[in-house]
């Protein structure tokens, strides 16, 4: 599951640390019960007070915490919404992590497909559904990664975003400058664009695990 700007990038910030992340799709009271019955904290909104949010560069500044739940309307209740399947939450910063990791899972065979799900965006204030240029690219990302690594039955349209990726000669600049990265930008976020388009820039695999993600990729953090 993809969601660049920002739930997963903020997924695997935090999870790099060592934090378990629970993905929860409101941001309201039931969350923080949610939080409570857990022993986690709870992130707000990114303009709201509070060490932790939805912003990957808040989170990086913000205390350790070993559980936190994570709240947003899109990749969080998209893998919430989840049963019965393992989930990865997957970004720019940890494609090649997470395609090391599915490959040596063996996913991506037919008895094991490989469902790459970008989250999308909707236009502030409305429920109309937008097309969200990020999350194109990090599914990208990911189908390129797949296929570099030897996975011979992409569907078509994981070989079209492969190719779309493969053939973009500057996605930091497309993301930055795309509707999702000028919209963060406006409102005081551009540190979280930056983060979020750092390629490989983390050894994380977040995978969901008792309802939380946890990191199983080789860079875990030495907190317990």
């Amino acid at each position: 599951m993809i969601d660049v700007l920002s739930f997963t990038t903020a997924v695997s910030v935090t999870t790099a640390a060592g934090t378990a992340v629970f993905p929860y799709r409101w941001r309201d009271e039931t969350a923080r019960a949610f939080a409570e019955e857990r022993g986690a904290e709870v992130a707000v909104g990114r303009r709201e007070s509070g060490p932790w949010s939805l912003s990957p560069a808040t989170l990086r500044r913000a205390p350790f915490t070993e559980r936190l739940v994570l709240p947003s309307p899109n990749g969080s209740a998209i893998a919430a919404a989840v049963e019965g399947t393992p989930v990865v939450a997957a970004c720019l910063r940890n494609v090649s992590a997470v395609a090391d990791w599915l490959v040596a899972q063996n996913w991506g065979t037919p008895d094991q497909p490989i469902a790459i799900i970008p989250a999308g965006e909707q236009w502030p204030g409305t429920d109309t559904v937008r097309p969200a240029l990020e999350d194109l690219l990090g599914a990208g990302a990911l189908a390129a990664a797949l296929i570099d690594r030897g996975l011979t039955t992409p569907s078509p349209e994981a070989r079209t975003v492969a190719t779309l990726f493969d053939g973009s000669a500057d996605v930091g600049t497309l993301i930055t400058d795309c509707a999702s990265g000028r919209e963060l930008a406006a409102i005081g976020f551009a540190d979280d664009v930056a983060i979020a388009i750092e390629l490989d820039a983390d050894a994380t695999v977040p995978v969901l695990t008792d309802g939380a993600f946890i990191n199983r990729g080789p860079n875990r953090s030495g907190h317990k």
